[in-house]
């Protein structure tokens, strides 16, 4: 357990202690956009990997906090779907709010939240930490839990900062909240822009990791018994 906290602290140090503060600002002035963005996707990708191997050494040290019950267990499918729905266009779509896509077209699922890709994590961290319900996994779901949340309002911070003009017209259009600027009439929820290929490309993943769950991670996705 101990090697999976200490995993834990290096991924939060890596993104809050330096991802979107003023502290990045100062590397990049000195390193350059592009050497910083390689180094810290190393970086987390390390970080990534040790969390996974010590939350599988865990073994007998875990134990389970609560229970969410099977009628949580079994709407897993349609909670995950929702996240695969968010992430993946939101990896594949321009993005404004990105330092490399500065001036991107705000539509798609940007329509529904600017930050599709970390509501997608959340949800899906989120929906394990709850479903699973044991210590490791507060510690490993919770982790990036709390990365994809902080993120979001430390990538606005940044862009406030940096492009305070362009973030006038980014905030004016889009909402952190997902629906919250269709809710209040700042944008609109155009469908042929959403039920695109990325859509699909979000459908056919999900189905790939529903179908090889147990073969990757060595348990059924979703178990309901």
């Amino acid at each position: 357990m101990t090697g999976l906290v200490a995993a834990a602290l290096a991924f939060l140090a890596i993104h809050l202690g330096v991802s979107g503060t003023r502290l990045r600002d100062a590397i990049v002035a000195r390193t350059g956009e592009g050497p910083y963005a390689g180094l810290f996707a190393l970086a987390s990708l390390a970080a990534i990997v040790w969390m996974c191997i010590a939350y599988n050494r865990v073994g007998a040290e875990d134990r389970v906090i609560f229970d969410a019950g099977r009628g949580f267990r079994d709407i897993g499918v349609a909670i995950v779907f929702i996240a695969f729905a968010l992430a993946v266009p939101g990896v594949t779509r321009a993005n404004p709010t990105s330092a490399s896509q500065a001036g991107a077209k705000i539509d798609g699922m940007l329509r529904i939240t600017r930050h599709p890709f970390l509501w997608g994590v959340a949800i899906w961290s989120a929906y394990h930490l709850i479903a699973s319900g044991t210590l490791a996994a507060v510690i490993l779901f919770g982790t990036f839990l709390l990365v994809a949340m902080i993120g979001t309002r430390a990538i606005d911070g940044k862009v406030k900062r940096k492009r305070p003009a362009e973030w006038q017209m980014i905030a004016a259009e889009t909402s952190n909240i997902p629906f919250a600027a269709i809710a209040a009439g700042r944008a609109k929820f155009v469908a042929r822009e959403i039920f695109d290929w990325r859509f699909g490309l979000a459908v056919a993943l999900f189905a790939g990791f529903f179908y090889f769950h147990t073969w990757m991670f060595g348990v059924p996705a979703f178990p309901i018994g």
